[in-house]
């Protein structure tokens, strides 16, 4: 029996606000000496109280706008109950049924709508490391990570391929990156990704309402990366079909992605909403908006969207589609304009400067004066003389007589070992196209 896919997604966004969700700490955590960040509230200690981060509630209602949601005028925190030891109060600060953000969608290139049932906020937890010390294995806790600000974008069950889960994922961490509020970094946690995957009988009709949804889902929790999420979709997709095969159905339950194995490991049951036992946090006063607070956070993203951005740059710098795609979902659009601003006057080509903050994947914080330094800087060492150019070539060509043979009994890879060879003999200095061209004039004669 065929068998199709019904995929939605959950994905955690860290936002970079400079201090936690509730309490003043720091939430710049990475890399830092373990629980140096804390303070009694991220901790979970008797009698603190918290208090809400204002930038990161309305950067968590910008994600919302961005993505076409409807903001409730009202919305509330709750509770979130249960007990694991990367959790110091016994509960984690979310939304549950009056989140920020409702109803939204993102649109896939095919244009195939994804709809977005939520986008609320909530605290991060702390961070777990598992370790063997003096020969038995341990848990360590790391409490910098608590009370970070994250956000958590829910999908309807709308995708049927891992390839619509990750064309949806990259546009998601170009529209946060792009609006400032993430750096969306998998590699560091900053955004990390949770499909919920079951499978329906080809032959049935596309599914309309929540109750022809499969009887099961199967959550892949905590994936730090693209590759990783379209393999585990892959693998549940084979898994699952061989249970519905036998006439079982797969077990509703949570698995992690396990890379060594290439495969998901089952972790624990799934849990039910009604298990988490959600109440109205006490300590936080309801968040009731004006229609005038939320245009205002509106006009702050118009214009900034990355589809706007990318049309803009590139139609006023007049370089490729992809490229422009590429810097915004880099987070290096800006860095880009101001490197521009600065060396246009010095004779810098956009395509190329656009090509080298991609190819060497500079980082957004780097200084634009310096990159137009070292364009300028790689530029006037090229060697421009094609009389010196074809001597150096014709050396190469001397020296590696066997890449020669190779290119002239039609191994075309062979031409690429010669072009290297060039590159090496001129410490890079000489243009790779150039090299080619004439390369291929001599190896012709």
């Amino acid at each position: 029996m065929n068998y199709k896919p019904v995929i939605g997604l959950e994905v955690h966004v860290e936002l970079k606000t400079k201090s936690k969700m509730f309490c003043g700490c720091s939430a710049d955590y990475f890399g830092k000496e373990p629980n140096t960040h804390t303070c009694p509230v991220c901790l979970g200690l008797p009698g603190a109280l918290p208090v809400a981060n204002r930038v990161a509630i309305e950067w968590c209602v910008m994600i919302g706008l961005a993505l076409n949601c409807k903001i409730p005028l009202f919305s509330k925190f709750d509770r979130k109950n249960y007990f694991y030891p990367d959790l110091p109060k016994g509960y984690q600060i979310s939304q549950y049924d009056q989140p920020f953000c409702i109803n939204g969608s993102i649109t896939l290139s095919t244009g195939k709508k994804i709809g977005i049932t939520r986008a609320h906020m909530e605290e991060d937890t702390a961070k777990l490391t598992h370790a063997t010390i003096d020969g038995e294995k341990v848990s360590l806790i790391d409490f910098n990570r608590s009370g970070v600000p994250l956000v958590e974008i829910v999908t309807e069950p709308d995708f049927e391929s891992a390839e619509e889960v990750v064309e949806y994922l990259k546009k998601l961490q170009q529209l946060v990156r792009h609006l400032g509020v993430s750096n969306a970094d998998m590699e560091k946690g900053d955004m990390r990704l949770e499909p919920n995957i079951s499978l329906r009988e080809a032959k049935s009709e596309k599914i309309k309402v929540k109750s022809e949804l499969p009887k099961y889902k199967v959550e892949v929790k905590n994936i730090n990366s693209f590759r990783f999420v379209g393999k585990a979709i892959e693998y549940e997709i084979k898994r699952q079909s061989e249970i519905l095969e036998k006439g079982e159905i797969p077990a509703q339950e949570t698995r992690g992605w396990s890379e060594p194995q290439n495969a998901t490991i089952s972790q624990r049951s799934k849990e039910e909403a009604h298990d988490y036992r959600y109440f109205p946090e006490p300590d936080i006063p309801p968040i009731r908006w004006k229609k005038e607070q939320i245009e205002k956070i509106k006009d702050q993203i118009k214009g900034k969207l990355p589809e706007e951005k990318i049309q803009y740059i590139t139609t006023t710098y007049g370089i490729s589609l992809p490229t422009t795609s590429t810097m915004v979902r880099m987070g290096t659009v800006s860095l880009f304009e101001e490197t521009m601003k600065i060396g246009q006057s010095q004779g810098i080509d956009a395509q190329g400067t656009a090509n080298y903050i991609i190819n060497r994947k500079i980082d957004p914080s780097t200084s634009p004066a310096r990159i137009v330094n070292d364009i300028t800087a790689k530029s006037s060492n090229i060697i421009s003389d094609e009389g010196e150019l074809e001597k150096i070539i014709k050396e190469a060509i001397e020296e590696n007589t066997k890449a020669v043979e190779d290119y002239k009994s039609g191994k075309e890879n062979a031409l690429q070992v010669l072009i290297g060879a060039v590159m090496k003999k001129t410490a890079g200095k000489a243009d790779a196209g150039k090299v080619r061209e004439i390369l291929l004039k001599l190896l012709i004669v």
